[in-house]
């Protein structure tokens, strides 16, 4: 039988676009849910398979409660799914306001164990979020932290981006003028950054196979890659990884979400 699961997500949830994955499980080995995303700026999509009616209703309250019932979106549906004890109470406590200050970010649960990904402004909120979440969970789950704090140089490179989309052929790794024209400006405004180094991340869109759209993603940030080192910044100072489509920031549902989700972030690290 198929594990619970719900997601959130919208970029109003942070700073910027973070996401909340929450699964339940009874077998360690069950896939992941598909992550969704916001419709629009300011909204919450909330989507998953939950086991009841009242799973359901419980989530959507809490949700609207924190945001307001203009700002949700409801994708969640019923199923002959299965979850620990207490699962969906545990969701609730999760969907908490101290979400509003991780930017970039995921929080995902699988079974009785939580991951929590992204970046926040200082140590004191990254401790203050991580206490929370344990705060909300009985002592059978565990947390793990991947939370970090923002470097002031992110802001100069998002500027540089300015949410630009680094264009390539479609179903390959073929970098397009346009996005050459992006990369050129990218490679001066990262020569700047005082020998910090830098994760090419790459996403796609949902359609087609996660396997294949994660190695595409990667096959992508990788020519990025190739590409600034060819510009002169020097190559073990550029990372690279390949999300797929597991970190949406539009809805898949329409052409321009897709062409929205199909990009490539920089993320600044020490």
């Amino acid at each position: 039988m198929k594990p619970a699961s719900l997601i959130l997500s919208g970029a109003c949830l942070g700073l910027l676009p973070v996401s909340l994955t929450c699964q339940a499980q009874v077998q360690s080995t069950a896939a992941p849910a598909t992550p969704v995303s916001a419709t629009a700026s300011g909204k919450v999509v909330v989507a998953g398979v939950v086991p009841d009616e009242a799973t359901r209703v419980a989530v959507l309250t809490r949700l609207r409660e924190l945001y307001g019932a203009d700002r949700v979106v409801d994708q969640l549906s019923l199923g002959s799914v299965v979850a620990p004890p207490n699962w969906g109470q545990h969701v609730q406590r999760l969907i908490s306001p101290s979400l509003k200050q991780v930017s970039h970010g995921q929080l995902s649960v699988q079974g009785q164990t939580v991951d929590l990904r992204g970046e926040v402004g200082n140590e004191a909120q990254r401790q203050q979020v991580v206490s929370e979440v344990a705060q909300a969970l009985n002592p059978t789950y565990s947390v793990r932290n991947g939370l970090r704090v923002a470097v002031r140089e992110q802001a100069l490179v998002d500027q540089a981006l300015a949410q630009r989309i680094v264009e390539f052929e479609a179903g390959s790794a073929v970098l397009r003028p346009e996005g050459l024209k992006i990369l050129d400006e990218m490679a001066l405004a990262l020569t700047q950054l005082q020998g910090k180094r830098i994760e090419v991340i790459g996403h796609t869109d949902a359609l087609g196979h996660r396997p294949g759209n994660i190695s595409l993603s990667l096959a992508r940030a990788q020519a990025v890659k190739a590409y600034l080192v060819g510009k002169g910044l020097p190559a073990e100072r550029l990372q690279t990884s390949g999300m797929g489509p597991d970190q949406p920031v539009a809805s898949n549902d329409t052409e321009d979400g897709r062409a929205r989700n199909r990009r490539i972030e920089f993320r600044v690290g020490s």
